[in-house]
């Protein structure tokens, strides 16, 4: 039986601190790999994601790819590709992009609403949740595999 370790860095951090915290989670994971980004509507995922692009040496302006499905940018060291399937209805929408020649090569996945396409998910995705608190304070919770690290 494959036994899988995972591990997982929580933190709780405002918006003004959105740089320090992707910076953390780059530093967490280290090579490309495909982000999911869990969190309800508003909770900023996008936000999050606009600054990890950033970090990653993407120099264009980037924007949510709420109709185009993916976003294509070129990093410092590798192609970042921001996915957004809110809007899909099934997973059949996403085959027509090509999402396994995305998702199996060697770029950064950056995916809002991986819960539309559960069945298409890589096994060594890491796992982003993100929770607004009451005081308007956002809540991280990264998990990753032990071949994330």
């Amino acid at each position: 039986m494959l036994k899988t370790n995972k591990h997982t860095l929580k933190k709780t951090y405002q918006l003004t601190d959105i740089k320090q915290i992707s910076e953390a989670i780059i530093a967490h994971i280290k090579t490309p790999k495909t982000l999911l980004f869990y969190g309800d509507m508003g909770v900023g995922k996008t936000t999050l994601i606009k600054e990890i692009v950033k970090l990653l040496g993407v120099m264009d302006a980037t924007s949510s790819p709420t109709f185009s499905l993916v976003n294509e940018y070129q990093g410092n060291k590798s192609k970042v590709f921001h996915f957004d399937f809110y809007r899909i209805e099934t997973e059949e929408e996403v085959y027509d992009i090509g999402i396994e020649d995305y998702f199996y090569q060697n770029a950064w996945c950056l995916v809002e609403w991986p819960n539309k396409i559960p069945n298409l998910i890589p096994q060594d995705a890491v796992v982003i949740r993100l929770n607004e608190n009451i005081d308007g304070s956002r809540s991280i919770e990264i998990t990753t595999s032990e071949s994330n690290n």
